[in-house]
């Protein structure tokens, strides 16, 4: 998934439940990302700890009631997973970050000088459109999620160069894409049989 598309395109809510549907219990969502920070650099690779979710209007529930529903996503990523996507950064040679905050935002438009000023200020490393909310989804599935930023651009607003455009994006997301599938071929086996119990139970005490 990469930020220069639609995210109104994505249908997360069907394509997670089909996967927990087909037993799957543990999911990497990768996605294209944009830096918010001079040290992280166009090609690295941001294990993300955290996001901040800046979009609209998306359906990011399964419970719209009666039922009321508050699953805790203060650490919204499997630090199993996370703990994996390091060290396989690490084994392969990816320049990488072992944490990172992600703003998702809604696109489809890229952020203005201002915006992208302000997401950094506040805190964010990276930015992206697609990432939320198929984290937060997942973990309403009880399904054991992480992503990785793959960072194909620096935001409008970083370094003082010019804005990013979509050629860009486009040009060094496929520069990453061999490096990725390297970085999952190193994962995967990996991935234990046991699921990570701090996202299996996660709906333990989360309805009222």
């Amino acid at each position: 998934m990469n930020h220069q598309f639609p995210p109104h395109a994505i249908n997360y809510r069907a394509n997670l439940w089909a996967l927990k549907e087909a037993g799957v219990r543990w999911v990497l969502g990768p996605c294209s990302s944009g830096s918010l920070r001079p040290e992280i650099t166009p090609g690295d690779f941001v294990v993300c700890d955290q996001y901040v979710d800046r979009t609209s209007g998306r359906q990011d529930t399964y419970y719209d009631g009666p039922e009321a529903v508050h699953v805790s996503t203060a650490e919204p990523y499997s630090p199993v997973l996370r703990g994996l996507l390091v060290s396989g950064c690490g084994a392969i040679g990816v320049p990488s970050h072992d944490a990172g905050t992600l703003v998702v935002i809604q696109g489809p438009r890229f952020s203005t000088r201002a915006e992208s000023e302000w997401f950094s200020r506040m805190g964010g490393d990276v930015v992206n459109m697609t990432a939320y909310p198929e984290g937060h989804l997942a973990r309403e599935l009880e399904l054991c999620y992480a992503t990785v930023a793959l960072v194909t651009d620096y935001d409008a607003g970083v370094h003082g160069g010019a804005p990013v455009t979509a050629g860009d994006v486009v040009r060094v997301f496929a520069e990453n894409n061999s490096r990725m599938r390297e970085l999952l071929e190193w994962v995967i086996p990996r991935i234990p049989d046991e699921p990570d119990p701090s996202c299996a139970s996660a709906l333990a005490g989360a309805g009222l």
